[in-house]
């Protein structure tokens, strides 16, 4: 683990631009040091074989997370809040300029904290929900419900703040993490605990996964469908979600490389070339019977 140097002196000072309270010594590294601790305990959750990968997006993260906050104190330090400096020939023009370098940093942070989504999809990857799972649909609504859970969770944080102003006396959050929240909040300039676009974000998940599962449902409602042409079986498998091509015997080195290049893989557990079960598998399975005729035809013409 590796932490990026922030400066305490340009912290204290910017705080002194908008604030009339003292600032506490240390207080800005503590904070950074937290979220990439967060980072690197998302790391020990990445299996063996990505860890390596995580890693580097939680070192990335460290240095960039430093950069972006140290710029955030440069950019208090351009003009002072009006309650600090009085109305009396406040600098406006400066003021202009000292948002739009706001809005540009804010932006930056929202990028660099793509490099923890990059941690979490690794973390993830050998969890995600697969059509053919025994429990998909039942893995799926789960999912589901806890997404509408952290929507509701939210949306009554951002209520609670806008009415007092503070996060301090929200049940289950204790005064001092209250304290971290506030501070965010007005460091970040959002408003709230939670900014429009992370309630857009965990709203299109809902509705992607509720859109998934309806799909799922419906085909795992229909019965396994078998057909045959003059090469294979095509076995529809709802079951596990699955489109399988069943050959008399093991095909020639040409068939098993024309059904590797359309996303057929051989599956000894079913003893069949399969790939999920999509229109664009139906169409494949179509294309590779037809460049098999194709083949065979070239090879009675040589």
């Amino acid at each position: 683990m590796k932490y990026y140097e922030i400066n305490e002196t340009q912290a204290r000072q910017a705080k002194g631009m908008w604030s009339f309270s003292d600032y506490i010594d240390g207080s800005e590294t503590s904070a950074y040091q937290k979220r990439v601790d967060e980072a690197y305990a998302l790391c020990e959750e990445t299996p063996e074989d990505r860890k390596e990968k995580a890693l580097y997006y939680a070192d990335m993260y460290a240095k960039k997370l430093a950069e972006n906050i140290n710029k955030g104190f440069r950019i208090e330090l351009m003009c002072p809040s009006v309650m600090i400096s009085g109305a009396g020939n406040f600098p406006v023009r400066k003021k202009e300029k000292q948002n739009a370098a706001r809005n540009k940093n804010i932006s930056e942070y929202h990028h660099i904290q793509g490099y923890l989504s990059k941690i979490k999809k690794l973390s993830n990857a050998s969890t995600a929900i697969k059509s053919g799972d025994e429990n998909a649909l039942e893995m799926l609504q789960e999912k589901i419900n806890t997404l509408e859970t952290l929507q509701s969770e939210m949306k009554a944080e951002n209520a609670y703040y806008r009415k007092h102003k503070t996060m301090k006396g929200y049940n289950g959050i204790s005064d001092e993490r209250a304290m971290e929240i506030d501070n965010d909040i007005h460091k970040d300039y959002w408003g709230v605990p939670h900014p429009s676009f992370q309630l857009t974000n965990n709203n299109a998940k809902i509705k992607s996964a509720k859109a998934r599962l309806a799909n799922l449902s419906r085909a795992k409602a229909k019965d396994t469908i078998e057909t045959e042409n003059e090469y294979f079986k095509v076995i529809e498998n709802t079951e596990i979600m699955r489109l399988q091509l069943i050959f008399d015997g093991k095909p020639n080195a040409e068939i098993r490389t024309i059904l590797k290049s359309n996303g057929f893989k051989w599956a000894p557990s079913q003893e069949a070339w399969q790939r999920q079960l999509t229109p664009n598998a139906r169409r494949s399975a179509e294309y590779v019977a037809n460049e098999i005729a194709k083949m065979e035809a070239n090879h009675e013409q040589n």
